[in-house]
């Protein structure tokens, strides 16, 4: 299961290598759409962390990256901010290639 980052862990979790995070709400459809391949690529990724971050719970977290929609997908190295992506994909291989590209 994807692990769920708050205010409290997010910098510690992200600072370094390579990390998806999908910005989500619970009363989002297309975030809800999408957790199935999300779950898949925490179990299967094994060089690069995906994690979650409940905007709602964390709003911090959602400002600091400008988050305006949800869902976002925030791509980090290092704890820096490679690339931002919005809106669902429903497709896994779009978010392993999003990962690689990282590397």
């Amino acid at each position: 299961m994807a692990e769920i980052l708050t205010n409290d862990n997010f910098d510690q979790e992200t600072s370094e290598g390579v990390v998806l995070v999908d910005m989500y709400a619970d009363w989002c459809g297309p975030c809800k759409m999408i957790a199935p391949i999300i779950e898949e690529l925490a179990k299967e990724v094994t060089d690069a962390k995906v994690v979650k971050v409940d905007v709602d719970a964390s709003p911090e977290i959602g400002a600091k990256f400008q988050v305006r929609s949800i869902p976002t997908f925030i791509l980090l190295k290092d704890g820096e901010l490679v690339e931002r992506v919005v809106g669902a994909k429903n497709d896994k291989q779009f978010y392993l290639d999003l990962i690689e590209s990282a590397k």
